[in-house]
């Protein structure tokens, strides 16, 4: 058996490399950026709008990012 026979079809390709759309550093920043713009429209003082919409942004952030810390390093 090849170390490739190992490796799940679902987290390999065909070369038996990894992908690389499902790592976890670039997803992990995304969703922490998310997290950070989300308590920024929160603090404002400018907009109702963007205050209207900072819960929902926090929340997509932290979800986005416990769904992400179960992928790859």
């Amino acid at each position: 058996m090849t170390p490739v026979d190992d490796i799940a079809p679902s987290t390999a390709t065909r070369s038996g490399r990894p992908r690389r759309l499902f790592r976890r550093g670039p997803w992990e920043a995304a969703a922490i950026a998310l997290i950070i713009a989300g308590v920024v429209m929160l603090m404002q003082p400018f907009s109702l709008a963007l205050y209207g919409y900072s819960f929902a942004t926090v929340l997509l952030g932290t979800v986005m990012f416990i769904v992400v810390s179960k992928f790859p390093r």
